[in-house]
């Protein structure tokens, strides 16, 4: 049996209401009648509690990949600042500025095999993970 109960709903949620039981071909009954049996449910808090257990789950492990992506791309540019620190020799006086026009070429050409390798989703963290696991040292 129904019994009929009088609410007031503030304006915006009143035209809330008229919109979803519009869009969802619901009474506006039938929406305030689960509203208020899914407000009341004890399961309610307990499913609440789940998707948000659920949610935090998810977040957490986006936060490990984040973790080891940047640390793969740190240890990659620590890495190449050591070779390349060591590797480079002192220029003489005479030879800086074609070694600084030389410079600027190569940097111009790392950034388009950089922009490259984004633009063809080829990422340093695939590769790396793809050669560890096929040395079979892991």
């Amino acid at each position: 049996m129904k019994v009929q109960t009088k609410v007031f709903l503030a304006r915006e949620l009143s035209l809330a209401l008229d919109v979803a039981s519009r869009r969802m071909r619901r009474s506006k009954s039938e929406i305030v009648q689960a509203a208020v049996a899914a407000y009341l449910s004890p399961d309610g808090e307990e499913a609440s509690e789940a998707a948000v257990t659920r949610r935090l789950d998810r977040i957490g492990r986006a936060i490990e990949r984040l973790e080891r992506d940047v640390t793969i791309s740190n240890e990659a540019v620590a890495l190449f600042v050591k070779a390349w620190l060591t590797a480079t020799p002192s220029l003489a006086a005479g030879d800086q500025k074609a070694q600084n026009a030389k410079g600027q070429e190569r940097y111009v050409g790392f950034l388009d095999a950089l922009s490259r390798r984004l633009a063809a989703g080829r990422l340093l963290r695939t590769e790396v993970l793809h050669e560890n696991s096929g040395d079979g040292e892991n």
